[in-house]
């Protein structure tokens, strides 16, 4: 049987589902602001990881909002701060999520959500979407103590999941956690949700590309 690792924040969970709070705050600067501040979170995961310092997922999306800030010249306030990271565990799902999980759900893959995210933080998460109870389990590296692509954290996933690797997948959109996970002998299918994404040229290839989680079903079974 087939274990499909779902990768959380970016894959399933859209990341920028605070853009339209973002514009009545800033304005013309929230795009750019929510890209900074996706881009600083994974950042600051790397180098916690690598400096082996670790603190939680959500302490590096604190200290990346005010880091945007800083970069942006915005204000917040500690309670608008304070407001935006607890909406941040209620990002909305991509409109292809859940239609996707059922139809794999029904075709008997083993689902897991597998994710940066802490246990917590995950389960409010994944609940709000209205996703959490489609997965079979939820894989944190918490446990682990560090981040993707830390090879610790995706052999974490296959005990957890008790899979051996060549049965196992990992589904994300970021090419960084799709490398680190083929790098560990997993499977790994690259959610390329934009036609501007492209994938770093390491030499390694997905081992299955789709523009979204609608076309994962019908791959996937043919692989």
């Amino acid at each position: 049987m087939i274990t499909l690792a779902f990768d959380v924040y970016g894959t399933l969970i859209d990341t920028h589902g605070l853009l339209a709070e973002l514009e009545e705050q800033i304005s013309e600067k929230a795009p750019a602001f929510s890209q900074t501040w996706r881009e600083k979170q994974l950042e600051y995961s790397f180098r916690k990881g690598l400096m082996r310092k670790y603190e939680p997922f959500s302490v590096c999306t604190r200290q990346a909002l005010d880091m945007s800030c800083a970069i942006y010249g915005v204000t917040l306030s500690p309670e608008r701060k304070a407001d935006l990271l607890r909406r941040y565990r209620s990002l909305p799902a991509f409109a292809d999520v859940q239609d996707c999980l059922l139809r794999l759900k029904a075709a008997n893959f083993r689902l897991f959500a597998f994710s940066n995210g802490e246990p917590s933080a995950l389960e409010e998460l994944l609940t709000n979407a209205g996703i959490h109870d489609l997965f079979q389990g939820v894989v944190s590296v918490d446990e682990v103590q560090s981040f993707k692509p830390n090879p610790d954290v995706y052999r974490y996933f296959l005990d957890q999941a008790n899979s051996a690797p060549e049965n196992a997948w990992l589904i994300s959109s970021n090419p960084f956690d799709v490398i680190g996970a083929i790098s560990a002998g997993m499977n790994a299918a690259w959610v390329r949700r934009s036609p501007a994404a492209v994938f770093d040229p390491w030499g390694m290839e997905p081992t299955l590309t789709v523009g979204g989680l609608g076309d994962l079903y019908s791959k996937i079974a043919r692989v």
